[in-house]
């Protein structure tokens, strides 16, 4: 399984953002798709994950009201919304995915990684 981020840019803060994540190999029919974000001296964070069967999403509390995470399945492709981007945003975006279709939180339980895109926000 080979993911391709991308989307990610220079902005501003307030800006808007969508960034997309294609999956391509066999990852099977029903699996869940993360994003997650990472900035240097930080641990990785969640950021939200979706399921291929039945489009379960969830949204890490604190981006919530601004980032929406949603799915193409014919298209194998998550999409990451983000609005009023705001400084502290600034991190590399990276998709994932869980084969077992576990939905979890915890980065340990995505086999699969992508090589992540640069989102960086000046204030």
């Amino acid at each position: 399984v080979q993911l391709q981020a991308s989307g990610g840019g220079l902005v501003q803060s307030g800006d808007f953002l969508r960034l997309a994540c294609v999956a391509s190999g066999r990852t099977g029919t029903s699996y869940t798709q993360a994003w997650f974000r990472q900035t240097p001296g930080k641990e990785r964070e969640f950021v939200a994950k979706v399921t291929t069967r039945g489009g379960t999403v969830a949204v890490a509390d604190a981006v919530k009201d601004r980032f929406t995470i949603s799915r193409d399945n014919a298209r194998k492709t998550i999409y990451l919304q983000i609005n009023s981007l705001k400084p502290e945003d600034t991190a590399v975006y990276y998709c994932a995915v869980d084969p077992s279709n576990r939905f979890g939180s915890d980065g340990y339980v995505y086999r699969y990684w992508g090589q992540g895109t640069l989102v960086t926000v000046s204030s």
